[in-house]
């Protein structure tokens, strides 16, 4: 196998790999902030707090991926796109950028994904804990933040690199909206 076609196409797999790259960054902080919050919303108490966290999970969960890149940036990019005052703002390089829809589908895929594995751990963390750090006087926010969701986190570390290998994996759709990740760089070549 020959590789002369490989001068001239380098820097388009750079740039492919650094796309790849932001990607898997950006929808995995993201999307794991909003996991914290699905997570504690599905622990909550208030039934429409939670029913509103289980709904986005059930749906979430439910759909293919792709249908939800397809859904974010054919529906929103072509109504943001046919929005007269939105192409005057400073978003409209970033709303018609098809790595941002991307962004966002895959953020809210990690979310929905990951939120029921934090769920699992904050129900996980034993109440002899919670209830040790409540005797110490921690309560609201500073009980979640010192005890509560650091044990969670700690308990659910491996199934994170999973879900981030996952993630990974999941970038390769990107290519289907003209974003030009790894394999949008191999297709070009291709």
């Amino acid at each position: 196998m020959t590789f002369f076609w490989f001068p001239k196409y380098y820097p388009l797999f750079i740039e492919g790999v650094i796309t790849t790259l932001w990607l898997v960054l950006f929808a995995g902080l993201f999307g794991f902030a909003l996991a914290v919050a699905i997570g504690l919303g599905r622990v909550s108490k208030n039934r429409w707090i939670n029913g509103v966290c289980f709904g986005f999970t059930s749906v979430i969960r439910g759909t293919p991926l792709l249908i939800q890149i397809f859904i974010i940036y054919y529906g929103l990019g072509s109504v943001f796109a046919q929005t007269p005052w939105i192409r005057h703002t400073f978003l409209w390089p970033y709303l018609r950028d098809g790595f941002w829809y991307v962004v966002v589908a895959l953020t809210l895929s990690v979310g929905g994904y990951v939120g029921e594995v934090v769920r699992g751990a904050l129900l996980a963390v034993p109440r002899g804990e919670i209830e040790a750090a409540r005797a110490y006087g921690f309560s609201g926010f500073r009980l979640l933040r010192r005890i509560w969701l650091p044990r969670a986190i700690q308990a659910i570390l491996p199934t994170l690199a999973g879900e981030t290998v996952l993630l990974l994996k999941s970038t390769a759709l990107a290519s289907t909206v003209a974003v030009i990740d790894l394999l949008g760089a191999a297709n070009i070549v291709r």
